[in-house]
């Protein structure tokens, strides 16, 4: 492949992807293309040689197909938590749509899609915006002309994660732990494994045509989550299990708050799926991958969070002011 262009590049996950397709023996000398609205945010990855930063809105038409122009393949790492159901629609569906038509268009066959364990193939079983339009997103590549390998990760955490960094600032600020959800179940994932499992679908045909499922080795509750990031980062507050009504009324006050929510009645709907491998999909070891345990990564980089500057900066980044 000479160029590769990625969806999404300038977030969470496209920093470690850029950075392991960088170093690939195969992929290496490929053209990493990330398109962004805003050149500031791909600042972290100019330094990369490989990688072309270009301005564009790729929700404005015509632009994908003009990104498309001599590219391999695509990686679609675009999502979002929270908005309104048009937003989701926009992000996960109309995005696909528009791809999948695009890509035979502009005769680019090959498609790496990261969608979201929980997923269900029937759309009309989904509990929330989020499943609902990640399982339409999914059946909008599935089409004919595409290559396409789909990869389902659990909740994704590493050194820049809006997951934990989150529950580590909140617990440096606040004496009390009040939390919805505290029992849904999650199988966390290393953004460093989702990354390589991203780069091993580029470069062994053999994925395509498949679904893979990626989570970590052990299955946690959203409580044991919180606690361990209150233990790593050195401030451990006490746990206010929310029982469901209460929840969603902290979800509904969290939504109205200026930026990105902390959380959102969407989200606790997705939180009713336990999000954990199935077990009848192929996952990290099919793809040649061990997946790494919560404790090697997560002390190093929450213990880092030292100063009450550093937690109430992580806290507003989250938030996006």
């Amino acid at each position: 492949m000479k160029r590769i262009l990625i969806l999404g590049g300038t977030g969470f996950v496209g920093r470690a992807l850029c950075e392991q397709l960088a170093s690939h023996p195969q992929l290496g000398q490929a053209r990493l293309v990330v398109p962004t609205r805003k050149r500031a945010r791909a600042r972290h990855l100019l330094p990369l040689p490989q990688v072309d930063v270009i301005e564009a809105d790729i929700n404005q038409e015509r632009a994908l197909r003009r990104l498309l122009q001599g590219v391999d393949a695509v990686v679609n790492l675009v999502a979002i938590l929270h908005g309104t159901p048009r937003a989701f629609e926009q992000a996960h569906v109309g995005l696909c749509q528009r791809l999948a038509e695009d890509c035979i268009q502009s005769g680019v066959h090959r498609v790496v899609h990261v969608s979201a364990l929980g997923v269900s193939d029937d759309p009309a079983a989904a509990p929330s915006n989020y499943l609902r339009t990640k399982s339409e997103g999914e059946q909008a590549l599935r089409v004919n002309g595409l290559q396409l390998s789909v990869l389902r990760p659990s909740v994704i955490f590493g050194a820049h994660d809006r997951f934990l960094n989150l529950f580590a600032s909140l617990q440096g600020l606040f004496p009390l732990m009040p939390l919805a959800g505290a029992d849904a179940r999650f199988q966390p994932v290393w953004v460093e494994d989702v990354a390589a499992a991203i780069v091993a679908c580029l470069a062994d045909p053999a994925t395509i045509g498949r679904t893979y499922e990626l989570g970590g080795p052990e299955v946690r509750t959203l409580g044991e989550l919180v606690r361990l990031a209150g233990r790593c980062s050195g401030h451990v507050r006490p746990l206010l299990p929310l029982p469901l009504a209460a929840g969603r009324l902290q979800a509904t006050l969290l939504s109205c708050l200026p930026g990105e929510p902390l959380m959102s009645v969407d989200n606790l709907d997705s939180m009713k799926v336990p999000n954990v491998l199935s077990g009848g999909l192929p996952g990290l070891p099919e793809l040649g991958i061990q997946p790494t345990a919560l404790e090697v990564v997560v002390p190093a980089y929450l213990g880092q969070q030292a100063s009450w500057a550093d937690r109430l900066d992580a806290w507003r980044a989250s938030a996006r002011r």
